[in-house]
């Protein structure tokens, strides 16, 4: 009998990679090298599925995987090449979020709080419509390397509540 090793199944040669591997794919890609402490960062990143400022993402690290000093110079480098992007808040401190290839996920920022929402599906549809619009007019003109930032900043409905319950005096019961 005669074994073959290759195959014409659909899903042959597809990898099946976990997102730490693709991250760590977009790191070869763009020459640099793959660290522990890049790893940790990276991982950390994705398990935490939201926008993360360097302070709390050090802090789910850590101590022993790296100084705080490397998440800053891992976040450069990871922004240089789109691995990742950022988001700020209403006092300007920066959020990262990694960016596996997904379309630009957009929020909002309670100015109460700093509680980060993503914006529901059809307006981030229609913002990345409109993006795209204004994108493709700046390289018509000539730009290159053309991004953009764009953040909403609002109260939210649950801190507008609590603040109108704060404002409310309790009445004694006699």
């Amino acid at each position: 009998m005669i074994a073959s090793t290759q195959t014409n199944h659909p899903i042959a040669g597809v990898k099946n990679e976990t997102p730490v591997e693709l991250a760590c794919s977009k790191l070869r890609e763009a020459g640099l090298r793959i660290t522990q402490p890049r790893v940790a960062i990276l991982a950390a990143m994705i398990k935490a599925g939201r926008p993360t400022s360097i302070d709390a993402l050090h802090g789910d690290l850590g101590s022993n995987a790296c100084d705080i000093v490397t998440v800053y110079r891992c976040m450069a480098a990871f922004e240089s090449i789109g691995l990742v992007r950022r988001a700020f808040l209403i006092n300007g401190t920066s959020l990262y979020e990694i960016n596996l290839g997904d379309p630009n996920r957009y929020h909002i920022v309670c100015k109460q709080t700093n509680k980060v929402e993503e914006l529901d599906a059809a307006s981030a549809n229609e913002l990345r419509r409109a993006v795209q619009l204004v994108e493709d007019t700046l390289r018509a003109q000539g730009f290159s390397e053309v991004g953009h930032i764009v953040e909403f900043f609002g109260r939210s409905p649950v801190a507008r509540r609590a603040q109108a319950e704060a404002a409310v005096p309790t009445v004694p019961t006699s």
